[in-house]
């Protein structure tokens, strides 16, 4: 009896056929809703590892409980500067990386 290869894919090769290929409007929305949940799942994480309840977090940040819960669930798109109040009440570092050409600027 022959056995039968499986085809695999790589993530990449899925995503480009079930969402869309790099560069396209499905696909840039796709990774940026993606982004946003590791990014809320970050928060919630550092936050539960600091004991705080969101009502707390918010007070630091100087943001109602409900925006906390919207940034954790990531219902919503946060500013830069939100988010790094978020991570500095924390006291949790956070870094950003923006490639200009072929040059990593760093941002804190």
């Amino acid at each position: 009896m022959a056995t039968k290869e499986i085809k695999t894919y790589s993530l990449t090769e899925m995503k480009d056929k079930y969402v869309g290929k790099i560069g396209t409007t499905d696909r840039d929305e796709y990774e940026y809703e993606l982004r946003m949940d590791v990014l809320g799942k970050m928060i919630k994480s550092a936050r539960q590892e600091r004991h705080l309840t969101q009502e707390e977090l918010g007070k630091l940040v100087g943001v109602q409980k409900a925006q906390i819960s919207k940034l954790e669930s990531s219902a919503n798109s946060a500013t830069i500067d939100t988010v790094l109040k978020v991570f500095k009440a924390l006291k949790a570092e956070i870094n950003f990386n923006v490639k200009l050409e072929d040059n990593f600027v760093k941002l804190a």
